[in-house]
């Protein structure tokens, strides 16, 4: 079954399997990442070109919102309820902040290129500007260009 197969409830199975794991959302065998935020160029296995791929702030953006504000809370009711010397704070409140948001970075954009591959996710009337600006980033010819 290919991606453009899938639909409903297998279509985010498919998402969520591939892009949590960092595997490529077309064969899902592939590994995704190069490095730990670094896409690779291209699939390993099935030759996916990752040039869609666009996920710019999300994965900082969806860290901070599920992550580090609820947390948050738990480091000012640690302030509250114990008053601490600041010292303290940067033994527990600064790993408690910043381990978990740096953990999920991968996991979540895996998970967002992923889903723009999956469901072909662009703005709306800039095919002709991506093509362009991918052929001039490649060093291809561009049409227009002189």
């Amino acid at each position: 079954m290919t991606t453009t197969e899938l639909e409903g409830r297998d279509k985010w199975r498919w998402i969520y399997r591939t892009g949590l794991h960092g595997l490529c959302p077309q064969c899902g065998e592939g590994r995704m990442f190069r490095r730990w935020l670094k896409v690779q160029d291209r699939c390993p296995h099935c030759g996916l070109d990752y040039d869609f791929a666009a996920p710019d702030d999300g994965p900082a953006f969806f860290s901070l919102c599920f992550i580090a504000f609820p947390l948050l809370f738990l480091v000012v009711w640690f302030e509250v309820a114990l008053n601490p010397p600041w010292w303290m704070h940067l033994i527990v409140s600064v790993p408690l902040m910043v381990i978990p948001c740096l953990a999920v970075l991968q996991p979540i954009k895996g998970w967002l290129v992923a889903s723009q591959y999956v469901n072909r996710a662009q703005e709306a009337g800039t095919d002709a500007l991506w093509a362009k600006l991918n052929a001039r980033a490649k060093g291809e010819a561009v049409e227009g260009d002189g």
